[in-house]
């Protein structure tokens, strides 16, 4: 087929990104099919395919690559929608899914109504990397769990225990708990629990720092008491732009923290939450609502919401008041960070006097 586009045409391209070949589908104004193919997933493969293209519409999924890859195309001319994957139930739930089916699809979406992809705007590339440092040191607390878990693991057969500690100490402690036949085995592990135990420490630091110098917005943020510095630096890093969402409530959506509906005639099943957004700042998220429930919680109007939710219910009300919490504290900030207001622990009691 012929590697240029007709001019007269409005084209629309839908852009299916793997990691070594991206495939593409060009429709025409009529929703005919003018050329498919495959091109290699670089700056240059992009650059040389579509650099000679006269603007278009181009259409591809949020993923690992199309942070550049956007920026590229937009760059060159083009007009790009990148969609949100959980709209996108077409090809998600397809019998029939290929790369090429997957870009001829995106096509066709993009070019009926770029409102049913809910296109997704991608943040700076400062606030990308700031927000990899925050990534690198749950990478870091990952790797130095797993190893723990290890250490502990090996010594019960020996008859040993390493005593409870917290992780920062482990490093420290666990030593003087292994047998001398395990040595030649487990002391490497620990020297890198200890190596690993730094680095981390090095990154709370880092993010501490960042969060005063080249986000203010945070301090904000952190007069709720359970949001210190990394949930706060997650936060606005990962919303980036608090005016998207028109109203504070929406957050709440946003970050897959309210249940799924699934309604049909008369039944409404009560289901799980959807999961849907950023995985990460839902769970920092969670980790707040827990310290805000917990004995360490200060009384506030978000824990008393919480236990009085979780009261009587059972494990399971117990979750729910949790997600509950981590819902409100999402919407919470967005309120602090939008309005710069002090923030009141006790704002019903302030109201009711």
């Amino acid at each position: 087929m012929a590697n240029s586009f007709p001019e007269t045409a409005p084209l629309t391209v839908g852009i299916d990104v793997s990691d070594r070949l991206t495939s593409f589908c060009v429709l025409d104004g009529q929703g005919e099919i003018l050329e498919e193919g495959k091109v290699r997933t670089t700056p240059e493969g992009f650059a040389r395919r579509f650099g000679s293209t006269e603007p278009c519409r181009m259409v591809m999924e949020v993923g690992t690559h199309s942070r550049w890859a956007s920026k590229l195309l937009a760059d060159l001319g083009h007009e790009v929608i990148v969609a949100n994957p959980w709209k996108v139930r077409l090809i998600a739930s397809s019998i029939k899914k290929t790369d090429r089916s997957d870009a001829e699809t995106l096509a066709r979406l993009g070019r009926v109504d770029p409102k049913l992809l809910s296109p997704i705007s991608h943040r700076g590339a400062q606030a990308h990397a700031d927000l990899a440092i925050i990534h690198a040191r749950e990478s870091l607390i990952s790797a130095r769990r797993l190893l723990i878990n290890h250490v502990r693991g090996a010594v019960k057969p020996f008859g040993a225990r390493v005593p409870s500690c917290d992780a920062d100490a482990f490093h420290t402690k666990a030593p003087g708990s292994i047998p001398s036949d395990l040595r030649p085995a487990l002391e490497p592990l620990i020297d890198v629990i200890g190596r690993l135990t730094k680095q981390i420490k090095d990154a709370d630091a880092r993010i501490e720092q960042l969060g005063s110098e080249k986000y203010p917005e945070t301090k904000v943020l952190r007069q709720v008491q359970g949001v210190g510095p990394l949930i706060s630096l997650a936060y606005v890093l990962t919303i980036d732009d608090p005016s998207r969402f028109k109203v504070s409530r929406a957050v709440g959506p946003y970050l897959g923290l309210v249940p799924r509906q699934r309604e049909s005639g008369d039944k409404a099943p009560q289901l799980r939450i959807s999961k849907a957004g950023d995985e990460y700042l839902r769970k920092v998220l969670v980790n707040g609502a827990h310290y805000i429930l917990g004995f360490r919680g200060p009384d506030t109007d978000l824990r008393r919401w919480g236990l009085a939710h979780a009261a009587g219910g059972g494990k399971a009300a117990k979750k729910r008041a949790v997600v509950g919490v981590a819902r409100k504290l999402a919407v919470l900030l967005h309120r602090l960070w939008v309005t710069g207001e002090v923030y009141l622990p006790l704002r019903s009691e302030g109201v009711a006097a």
